[in-house]
């Protein structure tokens, strides 16, 4: 069976963006003794590389996914990047209660895509 790629690469574009925009938005608390127009400058470069995954992920995306299930992939993924991201360079592990908000998202997310 043929790989449909216009189901796989907006996803695997999405998650890519989503490490970089979480590296813009919270890479920068890791070095605090730097100048804000540094961290804005690096984070808003940074956003640019985003934007161009992003940006091709959803026009790709669109031929196969809805507007609403992109977004609910988008929502999974940038919620997923930020736990690790933040247990990976900022050591704070998730806590239950945290899981249990992200598991609420993933419920939502089953509900976007088995309505039509």
């Amino acid at each position: 069976m043929p790989v449909n790629w216009a189901l796989i690469l907006p996803v695997i574009m999405l998650a890519g963006s989503n490490i970089v925009m979480n590296v813009a938005w919270y890479g920068h608390l890791k070095a605090p003794d730097r100048v804000l127009w540094l961290a804005i400058l690096l984070s808003w470069t940074l956003a640019f590389v985003e934007y161009c995954l992003v940006v091709p992920a959803v026009r790709l995306g669109s031929t196969v996914y809805s507007l609403p299930q992109l977004k609910t992939i988008q929502l999974f993924m940038s919620a997923t990047t930020f736990v690790l991201m933040a247990w990976y360079l900022f050591d704070q592990k998730p806590t239950l209660a945290q899981l249990a908000g992200f598991a609420m998202i993933v419920g939502g997310g089953v509900l976007v895509f088995s309505g039509k």
